[in-house]
């Protein structure tokens, strides 16, 4: 008997969409699509209706700083660095367990809400964000954020390494771990010797900002001589899995350093553009075989955890750009946000509906006027669709919301906290 069988839906896969098929699910994977009629033969412990929907992969987030969603709307309209030094680290000094819980749980409902399924979590208190990740059943990928300029830096690295050894792989990797160092300039070499060092002894990964502001990339340079890709590269960085968040400024050379050692990238469109950051050079990276995923990067600096205005902004923006209209089609946005932000977070059966699959899926409801005519559901979906339509979303194989009911957050008790921490901080 299967666990989950979603009915009478239509099916997103590789070759187009299956009209009116099934979806059958066993221990957290899809076991078999079929036609309607050879679904009548099939016993489930459970089974979901999917008529007038379309069954997608969930969408995966490569960089997030999850609980600043606390900060939404708090700072604005200012540079990366003058936000973080006025505005961001004082503010985040007062964080405790008690706010990453609120704070985590709000960001994890708008995921689910918006249809994401998977994120990437750099931050503070992860054994907190961890307990939040386990109880509400959505993936994540999980890194402490290490400062070597910190007072509690070597604090920072035995937490990373506990919460890697709690951690790391839990559930048949529905958490996984890296460590986090932060950035070239909140963490000198001396210290990045140390994260080095602990990710041999680990075997594992790093996830870091890199080339993320011109005036990042020019002060490494004057310090080392390099940029900041090179400088890590020479450290010994790259040895093992990295994710490299944003990657605005980057050269030629650095893009082939990035594509000889496999370094994955997150990119966040929206965050670079709010902090006048720049623009990625994402078409590029692609054409030299670089996996690029999508990120929102901290509500605070985004705004939101809309993975679906990621996925448009990546297939529009670099259109404009190039002035190319091929540049980004709709297609490679659409696997940025699914299939290859999996493949940077180092899953290799993820982000697509298949036999085999991880069974992380999205039920959209397409019967809204923006969804017709359905000629092309992946142009719908990257064009037209709203996270709104989102209706169920299934992790794991485990329903985490019905008709748009969280089944695992308790909506009124989350916005009654979140009500007393914008007091706190308002104060």
């Amino acid at each position: 008997m299967s666990d989950l069988l979603i009915t009478n839906v239509d099916v997103l896969t590789d070759k187009g969409t299956l009209t009116n098929h099934a979806i059958e699910i066993e221990n957290g994977y899809i076991t078999s699509i079929l036609t309607s009629e050879e679904a009548k033969t099939v016993q489930a412990k459970e089974t979901l209706d999917g008529k007038g929907q379309l069954a997608a992969p969930g969408l995966v987030n490569t960089h997030t700083h999850i609980a600043m969603g606390l900060f939404r709307n708090y700072a604005d309209d200012l540079e990366l660095m003058d936000w973080l030094e006025t505005a961001i680290w004082p503010t985040e000094a007062k964080l405790n367990d008690d706010l990453i819980k609120w704070g985590t749980q709000l960001g994890i409902a708008e995921m689910l809400r918006s249809g994401t399924t998977t994120f990437s979590d750099m931050y503070f208190f992860m054994d907190t964000t961890a307990d939040v990740v386990k109880e509400t059943g959505i993936r994540a990928v999980l890194s402490r954020g290490l400062a070597g300029v910190s007072p509690t830096a070597d604090q920072a690295l035995v937490e990373n390494a506990d919460l890697f050894r709690t951690y790391n792989g839990f559930d048949n990797d529905r958490i996984k771990v890296l460590l986090g160092p932060h950035a070239p300039y909140t963490c000198p070499d001396a210290y990045m010797e140390k994260v080095i060092a602990l990710s041999h002894e680990l075997n594992c990964g790093i996830h870091m900002h890199l080339s993320e502001t011109k005036g990042e990339v020019e002060n490494v340079i004057k310090a080392t001589g390099k940029t900041p890709i090179a400088h890590m590269h020479d450290l010994g960085l790259f040895w093992n899995t990295t994710l490299a968040a944003h990657c605005v400024h980057v050269t030629e050379e650095d893009m082939a350093i990035m594509a000889e050692n496999h370094v994955a990238v997150a990119h966040n469109p929206q965050s670079n553009l709010k902090l006048a950051s720049g623009i990625a050079p994402v078409p590029e990276m692609i054409a030299k075989g670089i996996t690029v995923g999508l990120g929102t990067d901290g509500s605070a600096s985004n705004n939101n955890a809309d993975m679906l205005e990621e996925v448009r902004l990546a297939a529009t923006l670099h259109k404009a750009r190039l002035y190319n209209p091929k540049a980004i089609p709709a297609q490679a946005a659409w696997d940025m946000g699914t299939v290859e932000g999996a493949k940077a977070l180092g899953y290799k059966d993820l982000g697509k509906i298949a036999v085999g699959e991880r069974a992380d899926i999205v039920l959209y409801d397409v019967s809204g006027m923006h969804w017709m005519p359905r000629y092309n559901d992946i142009a719908a979906l990257v064009y037209s669709a709203n996270s709104s339509d989102a209706n169920t979303v299934i992790v794991a194989g485990k329903v985490l919301m019905k008709n748009k009911e969280l089944l695992t957050i308790d909506e009124e008790k989350l916005r009654s906290e979140i009500c007393k921490a914008q007091a706190y901080f308002s104060n």
